[in-house]
């Protein structure tokens, strides 16, 4: 019984502990997204129009395949895709831990065990590319004008996150359908270092206001 009562404790501490823990996160997540980095950025008045993209938990930046600044194409094509037909003239970049993409393609299907191995961290992720059509405006879909040199470092920022092979190429993986594709990619996702987290120092990189910390999709949208 003592026994029993002591492991009850003990799990009870435990349990404590990981609630303080987690809640912590989230206060120095809003924190630190609230701590402006590139504080006298202003949009130009002339430049080029980028997207940041909220499906709700993950953030992502909408840039053209290919413009007079920065081109795709070599290393987003459309073969890569289940059906070429469905490349459009406008990528969805996101970035994230590989189990985590390739286990949960929807949130029915996420497990706790892969839940907690990508906030544990991971040595292996992923580049995550949705063909989508020229974006419009939407309340999860906000519209940012750069200079060209901003542009060319944000276009900079999300080739480099590319792991290429031995001949320089992208590497493919399958999607969930028919127009998004997965390619291998450099870094390590942790709790510290986040889809979002990716997403504002993609941005904060090139210049762009945005928070100083921003693991919440939460903390990157507040900007724009």
């Amino acid at each position: 019984m003592g026994g029993g009562m002591r492991a009850l404790r003990l799990m009870g501490k435990v349990m404590a502990t990981l609630q303080l823990a987690a809640f912590a996160f989230v206060l120095a997540g809003i924190g630190g997204s609230l701590i402006p980095v590139n504080g006298d950025w202003e949009e130009p008045a002339e430049g080029l129009t980028i997207y940041v993209y909220d499906n709700g938990i993950h953030t992502g930046l909408i840039l053209p395949a290919t413009n007079a600044e920065a081109d795709f194409t070599d290393l987003v094509r459309p073969e890569h895709l289940g059906d070429p037909a469905r490349a459009r003239d406008h990528l969805l970049f996101g970035w994230g831990d590989r189990v985590f993409y390739l286990e949960t393609p929807s949130w029915g299907d996420l497990r706790l065990q892969t839940a907690v191995a990508a906030i544990i961290g991971s040595e292996a992720s992923l580049v995550h590319v949705d063909h989508v059509a020229r974006p419009a405006p939407a309340d999860n879909v906000r519209p940012i004008r750069v200079t060209p040199g901003e542009y060319r470092l944000i276009a900079s920022g999300i080739r480099d996150q590319f792991a290429l092979d031995a001949q320089g190429r992208s590497q493919a993986l399958p999607g969930y359908g028919a127009s998004d594709v997965f390619y291998e990619a450099k870094g390590r996702y942790s709790a510290i270092r986040t889809c979002n987290e990716w997403t504002g120092r993609i941005l904060r990189d090139a210049g762009v206001r945005v928070g100083a910390w921003t693991p919440f999709n939460f903390g990157v949208m507040r900007w724009f």
